[in-house]
């Protein structure tokens, strides 16, 4: 989207006010808000967070053009490759917030551009959930596999560490090679694991079958569900029985993972950093073939075990434990409240409404809960200089209060440029919104008046089918002409077309222009006839018949007009000559002008027939 006008000073987040819940950010792996107060759309003037704006419209178009028509099966793929695009955009501009955070000097900034990769990471955690459990909505089995997807995605500590153990030297002396270890097996990357445990084998011979025991135990995957997995349930707990790993307690440690055992999953809280991280920990573990309605059960004993007795859950916690109990309302709700600007829930619900989940849900004042988001964000987006743009195709997909909307906000964008101004004008005469064509239409020809430039100013104003102002206008081109003896603009002058129809005065412009353009290609016969029109039209101002009486005298001269039209023309100035109050000496110069030809002209017409 082109940027319109200089680029608006940036404005800081101010500090944390107490008892504010306008905004919140959390970091990776912790779950507790940073909450600080935020002017509304605060993040509008990121010039990062812009692109975010910028490429979510572009898959927000794209999905208002999915048909009504088909099959709901059909468009699930669709809705699914949507939701991940939308993703993946939130990725790339937190990638690049973080770069920067990094990159500068400016500590302010960095902790400014700190706390919008924290809401980020946020939005993505919650948006990637409803993807999982509303927009895919993965049945029993494949569920599990999709909750740990979102794990890892979400939980990218362990790979740095078990790239910095690899680089090492030793990576099976290094300080966190259990770390790494346990924290593989707690994503259920069993194969990960595995691999690592090889290299602790080979330091330690004597040991070699007791980790050649945790290899066996490592090769059974989630692909392998029920039977299977009860039947490798229970070799793994009669290994913790017999004491088959008590010499080592790592190793033992892991065996107590494997088959679920709530106290040592606790005991790594470090590792796992996140209740729901525990969660998916716990299903994988003891409850693999957990079914979708079964989650909120779950979810819930996961953050009252997780969470210290004392604590209360943040805003984080409790938007991600009312997805798990499938309430999608109250989800959008609580991140209205906890987010500081709309566009997540906006483009969240939309999609959730194509995919036809939100039918039920009502606004008691008329609009449906996705309208109401919709309009909310872009309005937003019209305070932006340049970002009004893209709110004009909200508008247009908000069938309800959507027009009304655009009109009342169209109103206030400051046109600041004829550019923008053309731009504008451009967007409300493509939905026929007559009232805000011919509003911008008048403040540009004032505007254009103001600065005596009167051809952009008569543009404007037949633009508007303002008939008094470009009367008023003609007028002033016409007192231009009797100063200066020449007309400015000529190209618009010329080409008015049926435009110059809007009033007498204007019609007036158009057609002396004309006569002067046949008068200058020697077409006197033409140019006197024209003449002759406007003098017994009488729409010319009566300021200016002085000037077509003199433009008349030189026609008379011209052998190209007949008898006729030379009796025409003198009646005419006669006439006007008894109307117009003109100075004596010019009344006598014109009335002896008019006698002579009228005499030439009766000699010439007799020399003809005779």
């Amino acid at each position: 989207m082109e940027e319109v006008d200089v680029e608006p000073p940036v404005t800081n987040i101010p500090a944390a006010a107490a008892g504010k819940h306008l905004g919140f950010a959390w970091g990776p792996g912790m779950c507790s808000p940073f909450i600080h107060e935020v002017r509304k759309d605060e993040d509008i003037y990121s010039p990062i967070l812009r692109k975010l704006f910028n490429e979510s419209h572009h898959i927000f178009v794209g999905l208002q053009t999915i048909r009504e028509d088909l099959p709901s099966k059909n468009k699930k793929p669709q809705f699914v490759s949507i939701s991940k695009n939308y993703r993946s955009v939130i990725r790339a501009c937190m990638e690049e917030l973080q770069q920067v955070a990094v990159s500068t000097q400016d500590a302010e900034v960095a902790t400014q551009y700190g706390d919008q990769v924290s809401i980020l990471l946020a939005i993505e955690l919650i948006w990637n959930l409803c993807e999982v459990l509303f927009i895919d909505a993965a049945p029993a089995g494949s569920l599990l596999l999709h909750l740990l997807d979102w794990v890892r995605l979400h939980k990218a500590d362990v790979d740095e560490k078990a790239r910095d153990v690899l680089q090492s030297e030793s990576p099976a002396e290094h300080e966190s090679y259990w770390d790494v270890v346990l924290g593989y097996v707690l994503q259920g990357r069993l194969e990960e694991a595995r691999q690592m445990l090889v290299k602790q084998a080979s330091l330690h011979p004597a040991a070699r079958n007791m980790f050649k025991l945790m290899d066996t135990l490592g090769t059974q995957t989630l692909t392998e569900f029920d039977v299977k997995w009860r039947h490798w349930h229970e070799e793994v707990d009669r290994c913790l029985q017999d004491n088959s790993f008590a010499s080592n307690q790592h190793l033992e440690a892991i065996c107590k993972i494997l088959v679920g055992d709530e106290d040592t999953l606790l005991e790594h809280k470090d590792l796992l950093s996140t209740w729901y991280h525990f969660l998916v920990t716990r299903l994988l573990f003891c409850h693999p073939t957990v079914k979708p309605t079964e989650l909120h059960y779950y979810a819930q004993s996961c953050l009252t075990m997780f969470l210290d007795s004392r604590s209360a859950p943040e805003p984080l916690d409790s938007i991600l434990l009312a997805a798990f109990e499938f309430d999608i309302h109250q989800v959008i709700k609580d991140c209205s409240i906890a987010l500081n600007n709309w566009w997540f829930v906006a483009h969240l619900t939309d999609l959730l409404d194509h995919c036809k989940l939100l039918q039920s849900h009502n606004l008691h004042f008329g609009s449906n809960l996705r309208e109401f988001l919709l309009l909310e964000y872009a309005s937003g987006l019209f305070t932006h200089h340049s970002l009004w743009q893209l709110a004009v195709d909200y508008f247009d997909h908000c069938p309800e209060f959507g027009r009304v909307y655009l009109e009342l906000q169209i109103e206030r964008v400051p046109l600041d440029t004829e550019r923008k101004a053309l731009k504008v004008l451009r967007i409300c005469e493509q939905r026929q919104m007559s009232e805000q064509v011919r509003s911008i239409c008048k403040i540009m020809a004032m505007r254009a008046l103001r600065n005596n430039r009167l051809g952009s100013a008569l543009s404007w104003s037949i633009r508007a089918k303002d008939a008094a102002f470009a009367t008023l206008i003609s007028e002033r081109f016409l007192q231009d002409y009797c100063a200066k003896g020449t007309f400015s603009d000529l190209d618009l002058i010329d080409n008015l077309g049926p435009a110059m129809l809007l009033s007498d005065r204007l019609t007036f412009l158009g057609k002396y222009r004309e006569f002067h353009k046949l008068y200058g290609e020697k077409r006197f016969r033409e140019a006197a006839k024209l003449l002759l029109s406007l003098m017994t039209a009488k729409i010319a101002p009566r300021s200016f018949w002085m000037t077509l009486l003199t433009d008349a005298l030189p026609l008379l001269e011209q052998k190209e007009v007949s008898f006729q039209d030379t009796f025409d023309l003198q009646k005419h100035t006669c006439v006007s000559l008894q109307e117009e109050d003109i100075e004596v000496t010019k009344v006598e110069l014109l009335r002896l002008a008019l006698a002579r030809n009228l005499a030439m002209a009766i000699v010439k017409e007799g020399t003809v027939e005779a």
